[in-house]
Formats: C-alpha cells, sequence, structure tokens
C-alpha cells in the first residue's frame, strides 16, 4: 500500500538515480501539463530539493508554471525489478544564468552550456510511494540523441537563444483557439 512522508529516503534517491525516464506534471491555473523527460536531467542535491536540467523542446510549460508559483508532480516508475511509483509533490524555482549558483548546479551536469534551456529546483514538500504492480517490465534499449543534436546544431548556427527566447512563455491556450 501506499506511504506519504515528507523528504526523500536513501532508498528513494538511490530509485530516482536508477531511473531512464520520469514524468513532470504541472499546472498554475491553465492546463495541466504533463510531459515525459529523459536523458541525465536530474539531481538529487538533498532530501527535498531536485535539480532539473531542461533542454529546449516544443513548449516550456514547465518554466510557465514555475513562474507563477504552479505546483508540480514528478513521477518515477520501476519498469524493471521491484515495482515502485514514487511521486513528489512539489513547488519550483528557475535558476537564472545570474544565480550565483548557476555555474555550480551545471557543473553536475555533463552537457554543453549552450543548449540549456533552463535549470530548475524543485522544492519537495511530500513524497508518496506506491505499489506500482500494474506498471508493465520493460528493457531499457537505448537513449535518443536527435534532440541534444538538435540543439548543438541550433547554437552553432546562433538561432537557439531566439528559439529558447520564443518558448519561455507559450501562448495562452485562447490564443491558439482563435
Amino acid at each position: 500500500m501506499g506511504k506519504q512522508y515528507k523528504t526523500l529516503q536513501p532508498r528513494d534517491i538511490d530509485f530516482i538515480r536508477a531511473q531512464k525516464l520520469f514524468y513532470i506534471a504541472s499546472s498554475s491555473g491553465k492546463e495541466v501539463n504533463l510531459s515525459p523527460k529523459g536523458y541525465d536531467s536530474i539531481r538529487v542535491l538533498d532530501a527535498s530539493t531536485l535539480l532539473y536540467l531542461s533542454l529546449p523542446g516544443s513548449g516550456n510549460r514547465t518554466y510557465r508554471d514555475a513562474v507563477n508559483n504552479g505546483e508540480f508532480t514528478l513521477v518515477f516508475n520501476a519498469y524493471e525489478g521491484a515495482p515502485l511509483i514514487l511521486r513528489l509533490f512539489c513547488k519550483a524555482k528557475v535558476v537564472v544564468n545570474e544565480d550565483e549558483k548557476y555555474q555550480d548546479y551545471l557543473d553536475l551536469f555533463n552537457i554543453c552550456e549552450g543548449i540549456v534551456r533552463n535549470l530548475f529546483l524543485f522544492h519537495i514538500y511530500a513524497v508518496e510511494s506506491s505499489c506500482g504492480m500494474s506498471i508493465p517490465i520493460m528493457e531499457y534499449k537505448e537513449k535518443r540523441n536527435e534532440l541534444k543534436e538538435w540543439a548543438v546544431d541550433m547554437d552553432r548556427r546562433g538561432k537557439l537563444e531566439e528559439y529558447n527566447e520564443k518558448k519561455f512563455t507559450p501562448p495562452d491556450l485562447n490564443d491558439l483557439k482563435n
């Protein structure tokens, strides 16, 4: 059965570090966004803080919801080994380039700084684990490199900053309907 507690336990931290895929759900009064995340893009800083490195992509609702004091849930599933679902209920803060810890945080990842869209600190206020017995067992094959290759190419051509600026604030859904 599920359990809820305030901070990550050592077993949770080990579990998070082993995952190749996780999900971020967020909302700040607009539609609820749910996005799968891959690559080596998450770091556990302590029992109540995660650091997430966001790469360019389609929308940037994570940014929108963070700057609008939205709610976040990060979900990690066991696709191999013992079944488990781990949910982290959080608030997020965008770490900007001018932040004194920005470079220290960036150094935690092995990635070209030019292709980083955002860094986020997730402040965990509740952790929930549940059985996960309905989650299928799946075999990890390999990571996809297309997004990183695209971002590196955009950066090389001097187009990535402009692209990211357009994606910092997604359009209002009502604007999309018109």
